[in-house]
């Protein structure tokens, strides 16, 4: 760190750094001032090294498949490429069948250790149908961890069955939910959800729904969709939310910055926002949150979905330390015709050795299965 200390003394954000190297996290202002400071590559050296003091020169991944179950949805969200109306020619929901068929072949040819189930806003679906999948998946194959739906996917089926969002969590997790994806969060501001998703439930309404599942039993993932109509007062107030609430309940297992990706999407075609965010950026954010997460929130992912390999080999030298998912069958990015969905196991332990890091296969909750 030599070298990188004598870079820190030049820098203007260097008393930030300074104290993230001696185990103090940034506050919102100095969050401010690293998200307008241009000295990215010296916040990735500063987050490189905490996340190699933590995890060695390794990175994880899990073998999971993504099952977008509906793409009915009325959100109408307008970041979205993947949701129908109800009614529409190719709406579709899968069946109890076609559920068990999908995993069962998966777990078959990839060895699958976790669902990923996410899908619209179907108001036909009754709780019922979320609690024969999870049992159906739990009992036909109990190595395969259950991580689904979004606190709006849950809020959704309360508005149905007319019930608490708490005692539809309590249902879930009976019936085999173990963890939740973080997915619905965007970005934590009422103002830029008016824009975005105005449908959706309100930043206060995503962090009531984490803070009772957590205190149910089950952890999450915390996301942030950056890149659109937000501005970097609007992050701040994002991170300093999932601050807050980590601190509460230490239910995160892992954060998740992606950028936003506008083909195919209402936000492109009335002009809103019609460019993705780049690279760079990719590596800010990276490396922003394992300065303010540090310590707090145990893993970073990398965002190859939407990046690219390249870009998640170069994340996990800026502070991630998971490369995520292999995402078989992943159907919500890939409508916005993003470079590539889904990975074999091969091709994420290759990606990572080729940077020089050992990989570690891991289950639903980060407990590592084997070193490769």
């Amino acid at each position: 760190m030599s070298q990188t200390t004598e870079q820190i003394q030049k820098s203007d954000i260097k008393d930030i750094l300074e104290n993230s190297l001696n185990g103090q996290r940034p506050g919102p202002e100095d969050c401010l001032r690293l998200l307008e400071s241009d000295d990215v590559h010296l916040m990735g050296l500063v987050s490189g090294h905490l996340t190699r003091k933590q995890f060695g020169k390794k990175a994880s991944f899990i073998n999971n498949i993504i099952l977008n179950y509906t793409n009915v949805c009325i959100t109408d969200c307008k970041f979205c490429a993947f949701y129908r109306s109800p009614g529409a020619d190719d709406a579709y929901t899968l069946t109890l069948d076609e559920i068990e068929t999908r995993v069962k072949t998966s777990c078959e040819m990839f060895n699958i250790r976790q669902v990923l189930i996410q899908g619209g806003h179907n108001p036909n679906l009754k709780i019922e149908y979320y609690e024969d999948a999870f049992k159906m998946i739990r009992e036909k194959f109990p190595l395969v961890g259950v991580h689904g739906l979004s606190t709006s996917e849950i809020d959704m089926i309360a508005r149905v069955e007319k019930s608490s969002t708490k005692e539809i969590l309590s249902r879930l997790k009976d019936a085999g939910l173990q963890s939740m994806p973080g997915a619905g969060a965007e970005i934590l501001v009422d103002s830029v959800k008016d824009v975005i998703s105005p449908k959706k439930i309100s930043s206060d309404d995503w962090i009531r729904i984490m803070d009772e599942s957590h205190a149910l039993g089950i952890p999450s993932s915390a996301t942030m969709m950056y890149g659109h109509v937000e501005n970097n007062n609007d992050i701040v107030a994002h991170f300093s939310k999932l601050v807050a609430l980590q601190e509460k309940t230490k239910g995160f297992m892992a954060f998740i910055p992606w950028n936003f990706e506008p083909n195919n999407t209402l936000m492109q075609e009335e002009g809103i926002a019609t460019d993705g965010t780049g690279g760079v950026q990719l590596l800010k954010m990276i490396a922003i949150s394992r300065l303010i997460f540090d310590g707090l929130i145990p893993h970073i992912q990398s965002s190859w979905l939407t990046n690219g390999v390249g870009m998640a080999q170069l994340a996990l030298q800026y502070g991630a330390d998971d490369f995520g998912g292999t995402l078989i069958g992943e159907e919500v990015v890939s409508c916005t015709g993003a470079r590539s969905t889904e990975l074999t196991d091969k091709k994420i332990i290759d990606a990572i050795h080729q940077i020089g890091y050992s990989v570690e296969e891991r289950d639903n909750f980060y407990n590592p299965i084997s070193v490769l």
